[in-house]
C-alpha cells in the first residue's frame, strides 16, 4: 500500500511563490506517474501538472510557465514549484500517483490548502 503525505501549502500574497512536496511511502515501482491536481471552490478537480517516470512534464494551460513539477525518484518525492501566484490559484492541491504494475493503481494525498490573497 502506498501512502502520500503532502506539505508546503499556506497563505501567500499575489505574485509570491510556494513549493509543495509530496512523499510516497511504499514502493511505487519504476513506471509511474506523479501528478498534482487542484480543486478550486465551485469547480471540479483539475489536473495541474504531471510527471511520468522518464518522461517530459506536462502542465495545464493556466499554470504553464509559472509552475514547475519535479521529482526525486530516490526519495519517491514529487514537488510543485509555484511562482507568480494569482488569487485564482487558490484551492486545495492534491498529490496523485499512478503506479503501473500488474495493472494500474491510483493513490491520493490528503490535500493541502493554498490561499493567494493580499
Amino acid at each position: 500500500q502506498v501512502q502520500l503525505v503532502e506539505s508546503g501549502g499556506g497563505l501567500i500574497q499575489p505574485g509570491g511563490s510556494l513549493r509543495l512536496s509530496c512523499g510516497a511511502s511504499g514502493s511505487i515501482g519504476s513506471l509511474n506517474y506523479m501528478r498534482w491536481f487542484r480543486q478550486i471552490p465551485g469547480n471540479q478537480r483539475e489536473l495541474v501538472a504531471s510527471s511520468a517516470s522518464g518522461g517530459t512534464p506536462s502542465y495545464a494551460k493556466s499554470v504553464k510557465d509559472r509552475f514547475a513539477i519535479s521529482r526525486d525518484n530516490a526519495k519517491n518525492t514529487v514537488y510543485l514549484q509555484m511562482n507568480s501566484l494569482k488569487p485564482e490559484d487558490t484551492g486545495v492541491y492534491y498529490c496523485n500517483v499512478l503506479v503501473v504494475r500488474n495493472g494500474v493503481s491510483e493513490y491520493w494525498g490528503q490535500g493541502t490548502q493554498v490561499t493567494v490573497s493580499s
